[in-house]
């Protein structure tokens, strides 16, 4: 257990600021602001509390968050594009503290979302904690992406393919890959220890995507909704721990 206690509680503070991060810009994802102006307070915030964000210059990306709007499946750049009413947005951060990282995104609503569009966000939502909820040592990596995929499947929805989530601690992807469909019983085994994220991005149609010619922003081959949810997560000696909860209670819109 001592070999990764250290590791652990450099995880928390680092998955405690993107956190942090997604509380602050709650209130300020609304209408009428740009995606630019997330960006700019998500940069200054984690800037000020002693962290680094980790998309800024990685790999060429010139932004400090990922703002996903609507059809847009990930890696969205934020821009000078204004949130509309009825407009749904997922906001990615990533913060480094302490050489570890945090990672973790939420969907957020501005002003009156369609129903559709809030049943998506609530069944990826659910998606996401079923399969946190099984996670323990033993468990293999092919049982998340079964849970996550039988789930959203029964209710209509498909899951993206092309992205998945990824070990995370010193380095912001390593192995292993998680997948968010599979098959039951086949993969790694959990050990205490590891850490990882979960964050299925869930398509109202197809699973298909395309990539823009940024190079970066993904959406649906179909142009039909997509949701996302992230956290980062530890394998502990029983069960697992959630690094990026939120301070403030929140889990999914409407935040209250």
């Amino acid at each position: 257990m001592s070999d990764y206690l250290e590791k652990f509680e450099k995880m928390r503070v680092a998955g405690n600021l993107a956190a942090r991060t997604l509380d602050m810009l709650t209130d300020n994802i609304k209408l009428g602001v740009t995606t630019d102006f997330i960006d700019k307070l998500g940069y200054e915030f984690i800037r000020d509390n002693n962290g680094y964000s980790a998309p800024l210059y990685y790999r060429g990306f010139t932004k400090s968050l990922c703002t996903s709007l609507n059809h847009v499946v990930c890696h969205g750049i934020p821009s000078d594009r204004i949130l509309k009413e009825g407009d749904a947005i997922n906001v990615d951060v990533t913060a480094i503290v302490d050489e570890h990282y945090g990672d973790s995104s939420r969907m957020f609503c501005v002003g009156k979302t369609p129903i559709k569009v809030n049943n998506l966000i609530d069944t990826t939502y659910e998606s996401m904690m079923l399969a946190i909820k099984l996670l323990k040592p033993g468990l293999k990596l092919g049982d998340i992406g079964y849970t996550i995929q039988s789930f959203v499947e029964k209710k209509g929805y498909s899951v993206v393919r092309d992205f998945c989530g990824h070990g995370i601690s010193t380095t912001f992807h390593e192995p292993p890959n998680i997948l968010h469909y599979g098959r039951k019983n086949t993969g790694m085994e959990l050990r205490p220890g590891m850490t990882f994220t979960i964050e299925p991005m869930i398509n109202v149609g197809d699973w298909d995507v395309k990539m823009l010619k940024d190079g970066w922003t993904a959406v649906t081959k179909d142009k039909s909704l997509s949701a996302q949810f992230e956290h980062t997560l530890g394998i502990t000696e029983n069960g697992y721990e959630i690094f990026t909860e939120s301070a403030k209670g929140y889990s999914k819109p409407p935040y209250l």
